[in-house]
């Protein structure tokens, strides 16, 4: 019965906008070892906006530019809650560490539309629990009596909707994203409904009535709009659609081995006359994010994926923010000039990476809020640096908060460890880290660079990889001992939670998988 009641849990969306939100608050009890992330949670793209320190006495400050108003997701310590988010406004948001952001109270100018959000969120998850029971009757029923239930259920939502709308006098963005929001989710509904109807059935080409046809129809009217905003609708779409590109895939994958899930499916949405070229963006940058974008993922699959998101995606955001998933997730195309970028030294002094050219190095991204860097992966560091240093060089690029924070872990952490110290002002809105596509969830990062400057490997978060050491071997003439193929340094351990909740929660929406598909 918990899957009904799951179908309640409102998920996420974004209007227009391009502006820097300003954020400032208190968590009560907070460890400075935890930073606070936010995430466009409507995007293609689960990438933090934004990585904010949160200091001894529990204040904590940053700005980041909102691509859209709508739906951000905000993680701290594991835990994760949704905020509306317009440009121009300052984030006025507190808490109390044990519960932040579970429980948060917001003020200032932000306060209406989040007071309005969180009061239909409290809404839709006592009101799931009553119509429990109902919804599972409801299934049961046929064509007519279901979508009339449906119905009734709807319209209770909605006229809570309009309740808070009298109470909190919310901006029109986010009572209409709402809406849109609720076609979703009785979509989601409907589609549970109709899977089981066919099953039930034992009829292949089982198709459901025209009382439910117009239903499902009416719920669709801003179906452009809805792509954009809601990842329920999206899943929706590719549950739809899913029967067919299965028939597709196995017809057009026999014999073919290499074929990659991503190229079937750009290949079966030219096939498809129903879904609108954004629709089409959509559903392919969710497949190849969650199918083929991953770390590891071999060099001739990259070249694919990049491929297809320079001819098949039309929509320009779309294309720009796979393009940092995939640098984000996979790293720097092998063989192209590294990117430079200006840094510091401990002195004072400036240093650039095209200092090392003439002789290979390393660069070994780290920041001292991620204490699994010291506990686990500086010892093996030590090992390794004092192995390759004769023929590699070793640039270790700190992405604290300030330099005062730089000098004091670089001192402490590397202490004894040859190689060049510098820091990436900024931290992780430094230039070096967006041209590395480095983030929280990437610490420790290791890249090893050729000595012409050019990239030689894809980035590594566990020195531990053979594959790592093939190419430290292959940089240096040197032949490392063999490693045990079960040394993890900590890969993921550094990574945000809230991050990775964002993909599960993506990952969620089931992407089809042909059988074939690599």
């Amino acid at each position: 019965m918990k899957k009904y009641l799951l179908l309640f849990i409102i998920a996420i969306f974004a209007v227009s906008c391009s502006k820097k939100v300003e954020v400032k608050g208190k968590i009560t009890g907070a460890s400075p070892l935890e930073r606070i992330e936010f995430i466009e949670a409507s995007g293609v793209a689960t990438l933090p906006l934004a990585n904010i320190g949160v200091k001894n006495d529990g204040t904590f400050s940053g700005s980041f530019e909102a691509p859209k108003n709508g739906m951000y997701l905000i993680n701290y310590a594991g835990k994760q809650n949704l905020v509306y988010l317009k440009g121009g406004q300052t984030l006025e948001i507190s808490g109390n560490g044990l519960t932040f952001p579970s429980e948060y109270v917001i003020t200032g100018d932000a306060k209406k539309n989040n007071d309005f959000f969180m009061a239909t969120q409290k809404y839709l998850g006592e009101y799931g629990q009553k119509v429990n029971s109902t919804m599972a009757e409801l299934m049961t029923k046929d064509d007519k009596a279901f979508v009339a239930g449906v119905e009734k259920i709807e319209k209770n939502i909605s006229d809570n909707i309009d309740q808070n709308v009298k109470k909190f006098n919310p901006d029109n963005e986010i009572v209409t994203w709402k809406k849109n929001d609720l076609s979703a989710t009785i979509l989601s509904i409907l589609m549970q409904y109709e899977m089981r109807q066919k099953q039930f059935s034992g009829n292949p080409s089982f198709k459901p009535s025209k009382v439910f046809t117009d239903y499902e129809n009416k719920l669709q009217e801003n179906k452009d709009v809805m792509v954009k905003e809601n990842p329920f609708y999206r899943q929706y779409l590719l549950t739809k659609i899913s029967p067919d590109f299965q028939k597709y895939a196995e017809a057009n994958s026999k014999g073919k081995t290499d074929l990659t899930t991503s190229e079937l499916f750009s290949q079966y949405l030219k096939t498809d006359k129903n879904l609108s070229d954004t629709a089409k963006d959509y559903l392919l940058a969710f497949v190849m994010a969650q199918s083929d974008i991953h770390p590891g993922t071999p060099a001739k699959t990259s070249e694919k994926i990049k491929k297809i998101i320079d001819t098949e995606i039309k929509d320009a955001t779309i294309k720009a923010d796979l393009t940092k998933i995939q640098t984000a997730v996979i790293g720097l195309k092998v063989g192209e000039v590294a990117p430079d970028a200006s840094l510091i030294k401990q002195d004072g002094k400036a240093y650039k990476l095209s200092e090392n050219k003439g002789k290979p190095y390393m660069l070994c991204f780290y920041a001292s809020w991620n204490p699994y860097i010291a506990e686990s992966t500086v010892p093996v560091l030590k090992e390794v640096v004092n192995f390759y240093k004769s023929k590699m060089n070793f640039v270790f690029v700190n992405v604290d908060d300030t330099k005062d924070q730089f000098i004091k872990t670089s001192n402490s952490m590397l202490k004894g460890i040859t190689g060049t110290n510098v820091y990436a002002e900024g931290g992780l809105n430094s230039d070096i880290a967006k041209k590395y596509g480095v983030y929280g969830f990437k610490l420790p990062n290791f890249v090893i660079i050729d000595k012409d400057g050019k990239i030689a490997s894809r980035s590594f978060v566990n020195l531990g990889e053979q594959e790592l050491v093939t190419i430290l071997d292959k940089q240096t003439g040197l032949s490392a001992p063999k490693v045990d193929p079960n040394v993890q340094l900590q890969q993921g351990a550094g990574m945000d939670p809230g991050v990775v909740a964002a993909q599960q929660a993506a990952a969620q929406q089931q992407a089809p998988q042909p059988a074939q598909a690599k």
